[in-house]
């Protein structure tokens, strides 16, 4: 593996760490059904795992432009594996909580992933290279899910405690494979810049940006969205469908291997094709009717959710990959690490509103989650539209330097 390109041996990293993160999503309702949690506090409880990212995101992306990518991204997955041994025994609310706000803390690695890709592709490669998080993601929900459900079914009600073990093991091995195989990319590190922690300034610093803003503004309003669908799919069917968690896990598999197709093969070529701002409008649309379409189904025609399942997983491949592609080529190259993770910020509080929004939406009426989050995307196509007339390609190497 010393003979690859760090891209393959980030990419090998991320997937791993995310094949834990797999595991946990589609089994966390569930189990916090089990601990007689409400819907509103399973919303909340989901939150906090983003809230903490909201926290500490632009805390590890100034900290990576100041000593590196490489050992940020260490010390995110020590913490994540401690995340991991909280969860596995917990058996109560309690210390679900407090494993949720460790796993929070430690998950700055994407945006410093993200960072890593900027520092070592050029901006015409940038969006290809981006979707490879986003294939790590997919490939993390094609093989999690129906591993985190069979073992959820082995550690039996109200327990998680093999999941929390595999989950913490694939930690162990990620953290080692890092250290012995991942190079650093920064070559230039601000080592001499002045380092302190201010989340909200460093926020409102990136908001003054014009672009950046709107950009940042479309990947919070998509998060909030496709968070509301995530957060209550498996109670929806696993109380008006009837699936089980095994099963439950299979549907998530499905979105990870049409997400893996999207962004691993075909976003790039979709990127030359019609171009990362033209991407933004049609992944927004993708999503309005994917996600308005899912509550609508007949509860004795399940498969047809496959049909919304696989529009949001293109919407998803065009969306993730184009918006941090374009931050990357907005941001100045010495705060580009700062701009990323600005935006995974407030990506991680759009997972803090939408589980919340979504658990009190679908108190009311299952289908309210759904519908919302699809006219939430229509204000994302409309903010798309009008960023469609104000940014200007990004071509060459030079206008980052």
């Amino acid at each position: 593996m010393k003979n690859r390109s760090p891209i393959f041996v980030l990419f090998v990293t991320i997937l791993i760490d995310l094949l834990g993160f797999g595991l946990i999503i589609p089994i966390f309702p569930i189990f916090a059904r089990e601990l007689h949690a409400t819907n509103l506090e399973i919303g909340l409880i989901a939150g906090i795992y983003s809230l903490m990212n909201f926290l500490f995101a632009p805390f590890w992306g100034t900290l990576s432009d100041k000593i590196g990518r490489r050992p940020v991204m260490l010390i995110s997955i020590a913490i994540t594996m401690l995340s991991y041994v909280f969860f596995a025994f917990t058996h109560s609310l309690v210390y679900l909580i407090i494993s949720r706000v460790f796993a929070g803390i430690g998950s700055a690695n994407i945006s410093a992933a993200q960072a890593y890709i900027s520092d070592i592709t050029e901006p015409k490669d940038r969006a290809k290279n981006m979707g490879l998080i986003g294939a790590a993601f997919g490939l993390g929900f094609i093989f999690g899910p129906p591993v985190g459900g069979y073992l959820k079914a082995m550690s039996g009600a109200g327990s998680v405690d093999f999941v929390g073990y595999f989950a913490a093991g694939l930690c162990a091995f990620n953290f080692v494979l890092a250290y012995l195989f991942l190079p650093e990319s920064l070559k230039v590190k601000q080592s001499q810049k002045k380092f302190t922690y201010k989340p909200i300034g460093n926020l409102i610093h990136e908001l003054k940006k014009p672009l950046i803003r709107e950009l940042i503004s479309i990947n919070f309003i998509f998060i909030a969205a496709f968070s509301m669908m995530q957060i209550t799919s498996s109670i929806l069917w696993m109380e008006r469908y009837q699936l089980d968690e095994k099963q439950i896990g299979f549907v998530f598999m499905y979105i990870g291997i049409s997400s893996a197709i999207v962004q691993g093969g075909l976003i790039g070529k979709l990127s030359k094709a019609f171009g990362e701002k033209q991407l933004l409008l049609i992944g927004s649309i993708l999503m309005c009717i994917g996600l308005a379409s899912i509550p609508f189904v007949p509860t004795d025609w399940f498969y047809l959710q496959l049909i919304s399942l696989t529009l949001i997983a293109l919407a998803n491949g065009c969306l993730t990959p184009s918006i941090t592609s374009l931050i990357s080529q907005l941001a100045p190259k010495n705060e580009q690490g700062q701009a990323l993770g600005t935006n995974q910020s407030f990506g991680s509080l759009a997972r803090v509103i939408g589980p919340a929004l979504g658990g009190v939406l679908y108190t009311y009426h299952f289908t309210l989650p759904y519908v919302v989050g699809g006219v939430f995307m229509l204000l994302s196509y409309l903010i798309a539209k009008q960023l469609n007339k104000q940014i200007v390609p990004v071509k060459t190497n030079a206008e980052v330097q």
